[in-house]
């Protein structure tokens, strides 16, 4: 850019191993399971069971199914999708507001171009004011939580500091219901539809919603206006919960449990949407696409579909560009 932009747009993702590799796994499990935003319990107790348990056992159990999807892909799904979101939205708000008015970021909680790495390029630019899209639709203490403590504690650290403007949730816009809707059907009209439709969320501990936490809330309610936006009755669909590890109660129905009933039931085709990522990564394109498809194929059932993520999407897209334009000053 010839000069300095005055807006800048933050696009926030969990982040992702820099590597499939267990040491490259193992450093980015530290990051993330060290944050007292993702696991609520006494800290000395909690390291004593992340580093003499978890970091040096499951990167090398894990670390097999990230080299499968850097092997299919070339690298990490969810970075290359967040690159394809932050060129074509930088290309969005170049036609709607001027080339070089605004310059996007992507940062990420755990991983590389972490948030204060991003905000501090940011102010090193004399940027006047950013918006922070963290791309989480429903909104969690552990996840927009966790983006809300590292922009708090950059702000501690300046003098001189930007306007700054947080999107805390966005599941309720009717953009974001619009597409996701629409890649349902779109889905469907490609490929024919199954007999049942998940909405599979990422799960979370249920002490942390007893405490508070309205990311079940929001969840229900996305998956109901899926239903309703795809004319779908009460038999057709259902909500589930994936990813749970431990032993502590998580939300249910779990998303491995329901597809067991289902096809113990004698369902025999069901296709999966996670509503919950913005972006396929290993949660959606292993956990859904290939181990819960085994368990569900185990207990009975035929066929089990992976509905993609809103990824780069033409309407993603679009209702980042509407969201964000809000707050710069241009719908």
């Amino acid at each position: 850019m010839s000069s300095s932009p005055k807006l800048a747009v933050m696009l926030v993702h969990l982040g992702t191993p820099a590597e499939p590799t267990v040491a490259s796994i193992r450093k980015f499990l530290r990051s993330f399971l060290s944050d007292p935003r993702v696991i609520e319990m006494s800290r000395p107790l909690w390291l004593l069971i992340l580093h003499l348990f978890i970091l040096p056992m499951r990167p090398a159990k894990i670390a097999p199914n990230y080299k499968n999807l850097w092997d299919k892909y070339g690298d990490s799904p969810l970075r290359l999708i967040a690159k394809k979101q932050h060129e074509l939205l930088q290309q969005r708000l170049d036609k709607s507001f001027g080339v070089g008015t605004i310059q996007v970021f992507t940062a990420t909680s755990y991983a590389e171009n972490r948030i204060e790495e991003s905000l501090l390029t940011i102010k090193n630019l004399e940027i006047e004011k950013v918006v922070v899209l963290p791309l989480y639709p429903q909104f969690s203490a552990t996840t927009t939580g966790a983006v809300y403590d590292r922009i708090a504690d950059f702000i501690k650290s300046q003098r001189n500091l930007p306007e700054l403007h947080i999107i805390k949730q966005y599941y309720q816009r009717p953009a974001y219901q619009s597409a996701l809707a629409n890649s349902v059907k779109e889905f469907w009209q490609k490929n024919g539809k199954a007999e049942i439709l998940l909405s599979s969320f990422h799960g979370l501990p249920q002490s942390y919603v007893d405490k508070g936490d309205p990311y079940y809330k929001q969840c229900v309610k996305t998956a109901e206006d899926l239903a309703g936006n795809l004319m779908l009755d009460d038999k057709q669909w259902f909500i589930c919960f994936q990813s749970q590890v431990g032993k502590a109660q998580w939300l249910k129905p779990y998303t491995s449990q329901l597809l067991r009933e289902l096809a113990e039931q004698g369902i025999k085709t069901v296709d999966v949407v996670c509503p919950s990522f913005s972006a396929d990564c290993i949660e959606t394109l292993e956990e859904i696409k290939e181990e819960n498809r085994l368990i569900f194929e185990a207990a009975g059932g035929q066929r089990l579909r992976l509905i993609p993520s809103l990824n780069d999407r033409h309407d993603h897209i679009n209702m980042m560009h509407e969201l964000v334009s809000s707050y710069l000053g241009r719908n």
